[in-house]
């Protein structure tokens, strides 16, 4: 009996292995290439697959997803024979799970010999300034060529990216130097420019300042000179509707002549010929006086009236 048993036991055994190989589970975004002796069969999918146990097995499981891979510094020499270092990205996708088994034998390694030796061609041509501002069209030329050349493998590149161009050393610190002498003629240019416009401003507001100031001056003299105007006017018109005599206006003219003289400055004046005549008739009114003019009280008329009896 004992020998019954573990024959069972084997056959067991051997049929929970057969099965084991018999269901394939694939996971999603994933394929699997099933070769019966050695010979390609087809492409499982994801899902849950049957296969011949012992006699289909399964050569390469292949993710679908898109996939990065970052390739580590490459020296490129440019076209003025400068040695720049290059780094790129890969972005690129299995679109046909048998082709990538079959035609070639390591995509990967195919992909970045095929990166670095399009990579030395498109910057041979190109000088280093052009290199440094050129990344959109090296890109798009390296995608261009990597996307032909590999769709005979079942891979599609989707985008290639330069993670960083490094010139040498001494490239670089000519080229801070030559940014740094940039910004400070820049600096220098907006701060004359500052200056210019500051200046043009404070004399656009001195202008406008004595613009202003000369026209407030203006005004003021205008009216000031009004103003005396009407008042001489109306000095003049109250004169005449006084109707003075020659005796009132004399007698103004000695009035003003202190005023003349006061001074120190005033060592000799001129007496207009009007105040003479000012004097010659104050003289002939004192000259009235004294003879006894009407309305006077004199001391001689009352000598000479005879004593009232």
């Amino acid at each position: 009996m004992q020998p019954i048993i573990i024959v069972l036991i084997i056959l067991v055994v051997l049929v929970f292995i057969a099965l084991i190989k018999t269901i394939q589970v694939i996971p999603q975004a994933s394929a699997a290439i099933v070769e019966r002796f050695g010979r390609y069969t087809r492409t499982l999918n994801a899902g849950l697959n049957i296969v011949v146990p012992f006699i289909d097995s399964i050569r390469n499981r292949i993710d679908l997803r898109e996939q990065v891979v970052p390739f580590p510094p490459q020296p490129v020499i440019t076209q003025d024979n400068l040695v720049v270092n290059i780094d790129t990205v890969i972005y690129y996708q299995v679109t046909d799970a048998r082709a990538a088994t079959y035609e070639v034998a390591s995509y990967i390694q195919a992909i970045e010999q095929l990166t670095v030796t399009t990579l030395r061609n498109i910057i041979g041509g190109m000088d280093l300034e052009r290199t440094l501002t050129s990344r959109e069209e090296i890109n798009a030329a390296l995608r261009g060529v990597l996307d032909e050349a590999t769709g005979k493998w079942g891979i599609r590149v989707n985008r290639v990216e330069l993670k960083a161009i490094e010139p040498p050393t001494s490239i670089q610190d000519s080229m801070e130097k030559q940014m740094r002498a940039d910004r400070d003629k820049r600096a220098a240019i907006l701060q004359a420019e500052g200056t210019r416009q500051s200046a043009i401003l404070t004399a656009e507001g001195e202008k406008q300042s004595a613009i202003l100031r000369a026209e407030g001056e203006a005004k003021a003299s205008a009216l000031r000179a009004e103003g005396e105007a009407q008042a001489i006017r109306t000095v003049f018109e109250s004169i005449h509707a006084g109707d003075p005599d020659q005796k009132l206006l004399s007698y103004q003219y000695l009035q003003m002549l202190p005023k003349i003289a006061e001074g120190d400055a005033n060592k000799l004046w001129i007496v207009p010929s009007e105040i003479g005549d000012a004097l010659k008739g104050l003289s002939g009114a004192f000259g009235n006086l004294g003879n006894g003019a009407p309305g006077f009280d004199t001391g001689k008329e009352r000598r000479e009236q005879p004593p009232v009896e």
